[in-house]
C-alpha cells in the first residue's frame, strides 16, 4: 500500500508598492510555487521577489490574480517574462485589467508595463493545482466584479484578496463594487468556511474566519 504525499502550503507574504498590497508565493515540500497577485512595482521589489524565489529553489508554476486592480498586477509583466508564467483572471475581471494603464496614469505609476492578457480563466469551483496541493476557486464579487479567492481545506487557508481585512472588509465605491454583492460575499460564502480558517488579505494582517464572525463591520452594515 503506497503512503500518500500529505502536502502542506507554505504562504509567503511581501508588501509592495506604495498601496501596502499583500504579495503571496506558495509553495509546497515539491518546490513548484504559485504567484498571487504580484504586486512589485520597482526593481527593488522585483529583484526581492526573484530572490526569495531563487533562494529557496522555489520553481515558479503559475500566476494568478484574484482580482485585477492596479496594486495587485503591478507586477504582472514582470512575472510573466520572467518566469513565463500565463495569467490566470475570472473573465470578469477583464474590464479592470483593460483599464489598467490609464489607471496606473491616474495614480502616477510612471513606467508601468501593461499586464500580459489572460490565456485562461478560472471561475466557482475550479480547482489550482501546483506541486503537490490544490486551491480551490471561489467567485467572491462586490469589491470588483471578476474578484476570487483560493481556499485550500487541507492547509485551513483563504488566499482572499481585498473582499475581507481584518475587522473590516474591501471598498465597494469602484467600478463594478456594490456593498450589498459584497455582503453576501462574505456572510454567505466566506463565513460558511471553518473557524479556524486562515484569511490571508490584499493588504493589512491575517486573520481568521472564526474572529471575523464574531465582530467584522460588515455584520454592522
Amino acid at each position: 500500500m503506497l503512503n500518500k504525499i500529505l502536502s502542506m502550503i507554505q504562504v509567503h507574504k511581501f508588501t509592495f508598492n506604495p498601496f501596502q498590497e499583500n504579495t503571496y508565493i506558495l509553495s509546497d515540500e515539491s518546490k513548484d510555487c504559485v504567484i498571487v497577485d504580484p504586486g512589485c512595482f520597482d526593481k527593488s521589489e522585483q529583484n526581492t521577489l526573484s530572490k526569495f524565489i531563487e533562494d529557496n529553489g522555489l520553481n515558479p508554476v503559475k500566476l494568478i490574480n484574484t482580482h485585477c486592480h492596479i496594486d495587485h498586477v503591478l507586477g504582472n509583466n514582470f512575472v510573466n517574462k520572467k518566469y513565463n508564467l500565463p495569467l490566470g483572471i475570472h473573465k470578469l475581471d477583464l474590464p479592470t485589467l483593460s483599464f489598467m494603464g490609464q489607471s496606473a496614469s491616474l495614480y502616477g505609476f510612471q513606467g508601468y508595463e501593461l499586464s500580459p492578457d489572460p490565456e485562461y480563466f478560472f471561475d466557482e469551483g475550479d480547482i489550482i493545482k501546483f506541486g503537490n496541493s490544490e486551491l480551490s476557486v471561489i467567485f467572491g464579487p462586490g469589491h470588483a466584479p471578476g474578484h476570487v479567492a483560493f481556499y485550500s481545506k487541507a492547509d485551513n487557508i483563504l488566499i482572499n484578496g481585498d473582499i475581507l481585512f481584518k475587522g473590516s472588509y474591501g471598498r465597494y465605491d469602484l467600478p463594478g463594487g456594490s456593498f450589498e454583492v459584497l455582503k453576501k460575499t462574505i456572510t454567505e460564502k466566506l463565513f460558511l468556511l471553518p473557524d479556524e480558517t486562515v484569511v490571508y488579505c490584499g493588504h493589512g494582517p491575517e486573520t481568521t474566519i472564526g474572529e471575523e464572525k464574531k465582530s467584522n463591520m460588515i455584520l454592522m452594515g
